[in-house]
């Protein structure tokens, strides 16, 4: 009688598939959550969520406004081909053509002018600046540099230099600017700049040039710039040009 054979029995073990374990919300979060189901379960619950919603966009738009307005630059500032034009009115007390005599071009010092972008102040480049305006004659660089002051009554410059071209930086009080100006029939211009306004202009070599101070009160602050140091110990300069100043 033969044996059966032994059967060998296996079994199949099914796993369940691998799931992640959740991570439920932190408790704050959760209690903020429900916070927000119960408001919107309200009558007034989804007015009140989109009013605040406006009010957020509102407060974000006005952030951004005021970031763009501190950082671009002032519409009344025009570049064009390093040109430097001015959209503000000029003063009412002088003419341009006389400016363009005496080699000058004035800007306000108070906001808002192309020189002073914010309230803080004005600030120039007194050597670019004249090129951009198409003054001629001024300095090409600064081999000598000198700041000063007049005070009321006083008089700078009525002198003329042979070798060198000279730039001029003036500002502070009521000042009268004269230039030799042989185009004109007395032999020079003159033009008064405000107290609230900077002035940049340029006397070419063997041209003479003055600085008055007519302001009763304050003074006149000036930086010149000449492109070669002046020798006063000789002939290259004349003095007292004008007998009236």
């Amino acid at each position: 009688m033969m044996a059966n054979p032994r059967r060998n029995s296996y079994s199949i073990v099914v796993s369940e598939p691998f799931q992640a374990p959740t991570q439920s919300p932190p408790p704050t979060t959760r209690r903020i959550l429900n916070s927000v189901k119960l408001l919107l379960k309200k009558p007034h619950g989804l007015p009140l969520v989109l009013s605040v919603l406006v009010l957020l966009t509102w407060v974000s738009l006005r952030l951004q406004h005021s970031a763009s307005a501190h950082f671009s630059s002032p519409p009344h500032l025009n570049l064009n081909h390093n040109k430097w034009t001015t959209n503000t009115p000029t003063r009412p007390n002088h003419d341009k053509d006389d400016d363009d005599k005496v080699n000058l071009l004035r800007f306000y010092a108070s906001y808002p002018s192309p020189i002073t972008k914010d309230k803080r102040g004005w600030l120039l480049n007194p050597f670019s600046l004249p090129l951009h305006a198409s003054i001629s004659g001024g300095a090409v660089n600064c081999a000598s540099l000198h700041l000063g002051e007049i005070r009321p009554g006083g008089v700078r410059g009525n002198h003329r230099h042979y070798t060198c071209n000279e730039t001029f930086l003036i500002w502070g009080a009521k000042t009268i600017f004269r230039l030799e100006n042989n185009g004109v029939d007395r032999g020079y211009a003159e033009v008064t700049i405000g107290a609230d306004e900077v002035a940049v202009a340029a006397s070419p070599r063997g041209t003479a040039h003055a600085l008055v101070n007519v302001d009763s009160v304050r003074s006149t602050f000036f930086m010149g710039c000449q492109d070669s140091t002046i020798d006063y110990s000789n002939s290259t300069s004349d003095f007292n040009v004008w007998k009236d100043l």
